[in-house]
């Protein structure tokens, strides 16, 4: 069992990350995989709308989105970190997060999501709604904790006094642990929930 995770922030060893390394420490603990990919210091770009994936099956822009992909589907739940910037996460996750969800069309229903922000003060919240929305319209069950998955601080050791904030950080961990061994459980005694799929509504008569 595995989970991947994205740290949005340009620093390796940042706020984000103090956070997202108390819940890989637990994820481990409990018998989880993880897997760390820096994301916020890549170049990646934004969708272009071209819909070469349709065709190819990966995004017409080779870069980190097409290499964590294959990462993704073979994953049981997916860890994105983020900064808070003017009240949203970071652009760079943004990007890549809008491509790797539009352009892979393997089933992501079942894989545990988890988002985690970390901020000085505000825009917490808001970039944690953000940042659930890519699980909610993938049929990706949401882990939660004993608070938002937020943590705060100017610095790493800033975030180390937010006591609160890592026990939210660890309480979410197990979790996430969890809910993908419950997942894997329920799965082999009762399969997979059914998944309707076709209807569209885009309303293309105009009214």
């Amino acid at each position: 069992m595995k989970v991947l995770v994205l740290n949005g922030s340009p620093k390796a060893a940042g706020c984000t990350a103090t956070a997202l390394d108390e819940v890989i420490r637990v994820l481990n603990a409990d018998g989880i995989e993880t897997e760390l990919i820096q994301v916020g210091s890549k170049d990646i770009r934004g969708c272009v709308s071209c819909n070469h994936c349709a065709e190819a099956g990966k995004c017409v822009f080779d870069d980190l989105v097409n290499e964590i992909a294959p990462k993704l589907e073979a994953a049981d739940g997916l860890l994105i970190g983020s900064p808070v910037y003017y009240g949203s996460p970071n652009a760079t996750l943004i990007a890549l997060m809008d491509r790797l969800f539009y352009s892979t069309h393997f089933s992501k229903h079942m894989k545990v999501g988890a988002a985690v922000v970390s901020c000085r003060r505000g825009g917490n919240t808001a970039s944690f709604d953000v940042l659930n929305k890519y699980f909610t319209i993938s049929s990706m069950p949401v882990a939660s904790s004993t608070y938002w998955n937020q943590v705060h601080g100017f610095s790493a050791e800033d975030v180390k006094k937010d006591l609160e904030g890592l026990q939210v950080m660890r309480n979410l961990g197990h979790n996430v642990a969890f809910m993908i061994k419950a997942i894997a459980d329920a799965k082999e005694k009762y399969g997979m929930p059914v998944a309707e799929s076709g209807a569209f509504t885009s309303f293309p008569d105009g009214k």
